[in-house]
């Protein structure tokens, strides 16, 4: 049985998920309080507290159903229990140099968990596809919406 991609993610990507549905289900519960106290103010259709509140609520259950639903199909793959051989692979870390001689470091993580801040790609980037199986040393072709992109990989963690 194949692995379905969209649903791998990191330890830590499980770990940050994990620690946001649990401060949203905390946020949820002191909401739950607000709301209660304002629907007993009277007139819930010009009662800001109970308006703003509600519509939180709305937005905390949204967040929590899909972090639960990632959660539950996540399929969690520790880069350091994978035989590598000094290959990309899912969780590496790759440095590589772009065709303008700038220098980029990323790790390859999950499509729910990539942050370009802390320079994290989802594997199904086309940056990430094409460093996929590649060493050291190598060149790659990468197709971009903006045309193909060569890159020299420098060094794979």
């Amino acid at each position: 049985m194949t692995q379905d991609i969209r649903t791998l993610i990191t330890p830590e990507g499980l770990a940050r998920f994990e620690q946001e549905l649990k401060k949203l289900q905390e946020e949820r519960h002191e909401v739950c309080a607000i709301v209660s106290w304002a629907a007993g103010n009277g007139d819930r259709s010009e009662n800001g507290d109970y308006i703003y509140n509600k519509q939180r609520l709305r937005q905390i259950d949204k967040r929590s159903g899909w972090l639960a639903r990632r959660l539950k199909n996540a399929t969690v793959v520790r880069p350091q229990e994978q035989r590598a051989n000094g290959k990309v692979r899912f969780g590496s870390c790759v440095t590589y140099i772009d065709e303008d001689d700038v220098s980029h470091r990323v790790r390859i993580v999950g499509y729910d968990e990539a942050d370009l801040a802390r320079g994290e790609i989802s594997i199904g980037s086309p940056v990430a596809r094409a460093l996929m199986g590649k060493s050291a040393g190598e060149g790659i072709e990468v197709e971009t919406p903006q045309g193909v992109k060569y890159l020299d990989i420098e060094a794979v963690e």
